[in-house]
């Protein structure tokens, strides 16, 4: 008898001692976290729509209308929220930048372009699996670094294609919807992925103002999917943030033929926005990059920039890496901000009247943008959120 009570005192013993384990366990093991990048989600697109989810977070989780960095463009932005770091530390400056030893324009796309680790690669030292989903596959090439799983619908394989049907044109709003969709089915197929980062494409916001009913429509239709993600996943942490806001551009120069025809020419000019996808914006953008022939031009090139109607600042190199946090050797000469109605790009003539429906961004007016955070235990109080990248930069740090 006294053998059998010993024998279940054991019992007793090593199943506390197990759920103990169990639960310190539970504990140690960081939260699943799910990061949406919107992108083009002003907070002027939000005030202007119907979004449930998004309204349940604002009065029960975090919410701040933030800053976006500048140049207010994908890569800048995508790129700090995605590594918690200003562009002096990652190195991505714009869609583009201008190599000064290659002479040449080069895409701000390749990984080795990036030079601070990515939260995927955080996350990995603490032992947790990441996915990326980005509309653009460029964003993919960028920034997956670290990521055990990739996908963009504009490389979807043949298994994808089978699972969700083949994926819409990248110039779509629809496109947005069968990547959220990708992103729920594998978030559910692999239960053992601790951190799910997903960026859509702008397409829709460069396509339709914040008061037009397609817009909302699109924007209930992505509240609907994260509504999707906090039902399927009930513990998880829920991030959301924009790199910037689009507004309506009505006029564009060409900064090189300007300087050429008023005999200040420049050796070349870079619209931060200069990316692969020309049907968004044109690759017109407010912030543009000179470079000077040399050094002693400064001073003649600037006062022929500033005359030009809509340039509303011009930064010598080193004032814009002060100003902006940005690298110093991956910008030009000079950085040139247009005003509110202004961009700047490659043009046929040296400056073009754009049509009522044409919409960018790059200025310093698209970057005020919404910060939501839900669920997500151990977060910094709201005063810590001031720019979109401090969404995630407190996570997975020793």
């Amino acid at each position: 008898m006294k053998n059998i009570q010993l024998t279940l005192l054991l019992v007793c013993i090593v199943f506390s001692f197990s759920g103990i384990c169990q639960s310190i366990s539970d504990k140690s093991k960081p939260q699943r976290i799910i990061i949406f990048m919107i992108d083009g989600f002003g907070d002027d697109y939000y005030r202007a729509s119907s979004m449930p989810s998004l309204q349940k977070i604002e009065k029960e989780g975090t919410f701040r209308i933030v800053k976006s960095l500048m140049p207010t463009v994908t890569n800048t932005n995508n790129s700090s929220i995605s590594t918690g770091f200003f562009p002096d530390v990652h190195g991505i400056t714009g869609n583009s930048f201008f190599d000064v030893k290659k002479n040449q324009e080069e895409y701000m796309e390749d990984s080795s372009l990036l030079l601070a680790p990515t939260i995927f690669e955080r996350a990995r030292k603490f032992g947790v699996k990441s996915m990326m989903f980005s509309a653009k596959k460029k964003s993919i090439s960028l920034l997956s670094r670290g990521a055990v799983l990739s996908l963009s619908p504009e490389t979807a394989s043949a298994e994808w294609v089978q699972v969700l049907g083949k994926p819409p044109d990248i110039y779509s709003r629809e496109v947005n919807y069968w990547l959220m969709e990708a992103a729920l089915y594998a978030m559910r197929k692999h239960p053992e992925i601790g951190c799910i980062y997903v960026h859509t494409t702008d397409y829709p916001m460069h396509t339709w103002a914040p008061e037009d009913e397609k817009s909302k429509e699109h924007l209930l239709k992505l509240d609907s999917y994260i509504s999707a993600f906090m039902k399927a996943a009930p513990d998880a942490a829920i991030l959301i943030t924009a790199d910037h806001s689009v507004h309506h551009k009505s006029n564009c120069w060409d900064l090189m033929k300007a300087c050429s025809s008023r005999g200040t020419p420049i050796r070349n000019v870079i619209s931060a926005e200069r990316d692969k996808y020309p049907k968004h914006h044109r690759g017109f953008g407010g912030t543009s990059y000179v470079y000077l022939n040399e050094p002693s031009d400064l001073k003649k090139v600037s006062e022929t920039i500033f005359k030009l109607k809509g340039v509303e600042k011009i930064l010598p190199r080193e004032e814009a890496v002060t100003a902006f946090r940005l690298q110093g050797d991956r910008i030009g000469d000079l950085m040139v901000l247009g005003d509110v109605n202004t961009v700047f790009g490659d043009l046929d003539s040296e400056s073009e009247i754009l049509p009522d429906g044409y919409r960018s961004h790059g200025s310093e007016y698209e970057s005020s943008v919404p910060l939501f955070l839900y669920n997500a235990k151990g977060a910094p109080s709201s005063n810590y959120f001031n720019y979109n990248f401090d969404l995630a930069r407190w996570l997975f740090h020793k």
